[in-house]
């Protein structure tokens, strides 16, 4: 092993992997910079994420060794940075790359000019010349030259490339009104793309996409878009039947390398448990089928038992490889602690091996689809998926439907305990304030749906725990991330955004007032430093590191949603609660900005859609009075719960409630005290009723 460099100071797991690397890596930091510039060298510049494969692959061939590691130092200042730590750095330079090749990923490789413009950028780059792709010896030995002999078209190239992503942040309106044709054309273009055989969008790789599905549940809703629903249905079950998901401990893989979901890329992030657990809970919602509100569950189960810290936080992502063995920690596979060779399942299962191996797909040469192991990891292994289902076994075998269904539970149990024994995949224990906001959104409408307090005490752990570390209460001020007792780098409009939404789920979740006071309160921050009164929208960051050379204004929903899409549905969602019609209006101004965009390729931006929708479609306005222990008031809160009703706010007032003065229900309520519940629409109410089936009928008219 190498001395350690200065990454072993920082707190970054992704940074501390790379502290006993020969290259003098820096943190993005000043001191880096300005070394830059004293010593009149380019920037080499390595994102990824200690859970990214790519990354170790790339860090074990060039960053280890010695020879390319001097070549580095001698040309370059290199900086590392964690793109979940830096989503701010990440931002610009993935912009730049996109520009530059058309694409992007992880690691990415970025040349910047000494005053931090980009030249050059690739991602993964092989130590010599494989896959088609230049070697990393000749290229850094190409770009000295460039460097030293052609420094005014490098540095003019570094000024165009920031020139093209400011443009392109500078979102200009190109529609007059916002109409629901919109949404009808991004439902067809969700259709267009639909593989109606797998489910999912497109061909392989295939990625979870939530805030497609998100919308298309809700154009479903809007519309009663049936053939919206069986997309959904179709792709949820899928991907819930296939390699991707992982049917021993929980939780879902990052995304499937074939068309059939059936073999992952096997990191798990928090950000993917959060949203499909919620796409999970609403399709149980709009169905009833029991799967659906199973498989949330397990992915809930999942979160709780692995990524949830002691104080109540949740961890950030486990990685995709780990040891093959305890006896050689440092040789590793991608897959490794998931895998199975059917030799040691009919070992474990012995005469109920049969049955489990039929329903999950398991045989002797592995069940890998052809073309989707290219580097031959999987040869032998099996990558356990819902091959028959446990009626077509229980056919097969000739044994009732239950006795079947009780041998596959106890063969996964087995299973279970024997790869909890394996080598652990590495955990990234971070904690970060947006994903942990996409995460109490999932417990709160959890614990709404199914009614289990476990669900909401999650949800409040986490909230508590941000309050307490991440949050500056005399500045109203969040922070990104906490780690090995840090909390540390401003917050981004994501972790505002995602936060505050997970604030409001909470509060009508428990009704606790103190969520709905901070998620008000930290939207007039989020206003304050992020929202653009020129342009309409917001900027990804607030403007005060100077670092980062472009405030970039992120509009694609992929396998998160934006800030931009989830701060505008917080603004439409506290007005409605509120009356503060100022937020609607800003809201609308928001959504304007993007549509140009959203005319030309909603696909692009569902999310955003899901904001329309909510725009143009003014939500009902519940609110429910009585004592907090009255049974009739249970009662009709049960029946809101229970329905999809995707853009409604809910209120809950009780006689000692101060909420009353935060809502616009202080101008209906004569009576905290009695049992009832008002439904009203564009802050106009119906008459209130006071029992369930009362309430049922207001809300199906």
């Amino acid at each position: 092993m190498h001395k350690p460099n200065r990454l072993l100071n920082e707190k970054s797991p992704y940074l501390i992997q790379h502290s006993h690397n020969p290259v003098d890596w820096f943190a993005w930091s000043d001191e880096a910079f300005e070394k830059a510039k004293s010593e009149d060298k380019p920037i080499f510049l390595s994102i990824g994420y200690s859970t990214c494969y790519w990354c170790h692959v790339m860090e074990r061939e060039v960053f280890e060794v010695e020879a390319i590691a001097k070549e580095m130092n001698r040309i370059f200042v290199n900086i590392k940075v964690d793109r979940e730590e830096r989503p701010d750095v990440d931002r610009v330079y993935m912009s730049a790359l996109q520009s530059m090749t058309g694409s992007g990923g992880w690691p990415m490789s970025m040349f910047l000019t000494s005053d931090l413009k980009p030249f050059y950028g690739a991602t993964y780059v092989p130590p010599t010349s494989k896959y088609g792709l230049p070697g990393f010896e000749d290229l850094i030995l190409q770009l000295e030259t460039a460097w030293k002999t052609r420094r005014d078209e490098v540095i003019e190239s570094g000024e165009s490339i920031l020139n093209h992503i400011r443009e392109a942040s500078q979102n200009i309106a190109a529609a007059s009104e916002l109409n629901e044709e919109m949404l009808l054309k991004g439902a067809q273009q969700f259709k267009n793309g639909f593989d109606e055989e797998y489910g999912g969008f497109g061909d392989a790789p295939k990625f979870p996409r939530p805030p497609g599905l998100n919308f298309l549940l809700r154009a479903y809703n809007r519309f009663d878009d049936k053939e919206s629903l069986q997309m959904i249905i179709r792709t949820l079950l899928q991907m819930a039947r296939g390699g991707m998901y992982d049917h021993i401990g929980g939780g879902f893989h990052r995304y499937s390398v074939d068309r059939y979901w059936r073999v992952p890329h096997f990191e798990k992030m928090l950000y993917d448990q959060a949203q499909l657990a919620v796409n999970y809970i609403e399709a149980f919602q709009v169905t009833g089928d029991k799967y659906f509100g199973d498989v949330a569950k397990d992915i809930l189960g999942y979160v709780s038992r692995v990524l949830t810290s002691p104080e109540g936080g949740f961890y950030s992502a486990e990685d995709a490889e780990s040891a093959i063995n305890a006896a050689e920690p440092k040789v590793k596979e991608e897959g490794a602690f998931y895998v199975w060779t059917k030799k040691e399942i009919d070992e474990l299962l012995g005469l109920d091996s049969e049955i489990f191996c039929y329903h999950f797909g398991v045989n002797a040469h592995g069940n890998a689809p052809q073309g989707s192991d290219p580097h031959s990891v999987f040869v032998e292994k099996n990558i356990l998926y819902i091959a028959h289902s446990v009626s077509e076994t229980s056919n097969k075998f000739e044994k009732p439907t239950d006795e079947v269904a009780r041998i596959i539970e106890e063969g996964k149990m087995i299973l279970f305990d024997v790869r909890e024994k394996r080598p652990l995949c590495h955990l990234d224990d971070k904690i970060l304030t947006n994903w942990n906001g996409l995460m109490i959104t999932a417990f709160a409408k959890a614990s709404q749906v199914f009614g289990e307090a476990g669900y909401l005490e999650k949800a409040k752990n986490s909230a508590e725990f941000i309050l307490k570390t991440l949050f500056k209460p005399e500045s109203n001020l969040l922070l990104h991330r906490f780690r090995d007792g840090e909390a540390k780098i401003e917050g981004t409009l994501e972790d505002y955004a995602f936060f505050i939404q997970a604030l409001i789920d909470l509060y009508e979740s428990c009704f606790d007032e103190k969520y709905l006071d901070h998620a008000i309160k930290l939207t007039g921050t989020m206003i304050n430093d992020f929202y653009d009164n020129e342009g309409g929208g917001f900027f990804d960051t607030s403007g005060k590191d100077k670092s980062i050379l472009v405030r970039t204004k992120e509009d694609y929903d992929s396998a998160e949603p934006t800030g931009n899409s989830v701060a505008i549905l917080c603004l439409l969602r506290l007005s409605y609660i509120t009356g503060k019609i100022e937020l609607y209006d800003m809201a609308y101004e928001s959504i304007l900005a993007f549509s140009g965009k959203l005319t030309k390729m909603p696909y692009a931006m569902p999310q955003m859609l899901v904001a329309l929708e909510c725009a143009l479609h003014k939500p009902k306005q519940i609110v429910i009075t009585g004592k907090s222990n009255d049974e009739t008031s249970y009662r009709m809160l049960m029946e809101v719960y229970k329905r999809f009703m995707p853009s409604r706010v809910l209120i809950r007032i009780v006689p000692e409630s101060l909420a009353v003065t935060e809502t616009f229900a202080g101008s209906i309520i004569s009576d905290a005290a009695k049992p009832l519940a008002y439904v009203c629409e564009n802050y106009t109410c119906k008459l209130p009723v006071n029992s369930a089936e009362e309430l049922l009928k207001l809300l199906e008219s």
